[in-house]
């Protein structure tokens, strides 16, 4: 089960939607592991696969160095802050920080797609008026 939820986790990764989420989900909930080993897992996870992924996305030129390197250097200002955070933390209490925000996440998700929606739906609209306009003329 554990290479099964690595291999899912690190497809997400690879194509950038969260899979360390995935991982710290999987871990906790399918397998039972304490949510801070979880995390530290997917921390020491994320090495590699973010490794693979740069080598990859550098390749193909998808990378924009200046605003990668400032956000490496904010990532890891934040990084170190977090992890002296989180050992301080008891778990539970992390639990529900990280349950919120997934829920947060969600809920811009859901946001974006329901906006995405109304962006389609005023442009077909458009389009239709435009069609009949053109048949009147």
């Amino acid at each position: 089960m554990t290479i099964f939820i690595s291999i899912i986790a690190g497809i997400l990764t690879g194509i950038g939607l969260g899979g360390g989420t995935f991982l710290i989900i999987g871990l906790t909930f399918f397998l039972g592991i304490n949510q801070k080993i979880a995390q530290s897992v997917n921390l020491f996870f994320y090495v590699p696969t973010a490794i693979t992924s740069i080598i990859i996305n550098s390749k193909n030129k998808n990378i924009k160095w200046k605003i990668a390197i400032n956000t490496i250097v904010g990532s890891l200002i934040g990084a170190i802050l977090g992890a002296i955070l989180a050992t301080k933390i008891e778990t539970y209490i992390l639990k529900k920080i990280f349950g919120i925000f997934v829920g947060i996440i969600a809920l811009c998700e859901i946001y974006s797609i329901i906006k995405q929606y109304i962006k389609s739906k005023k442009s077909n609209n458009k389009k239709k008026d435009n069609r009949k306009e053109e048949m009147l003329e």
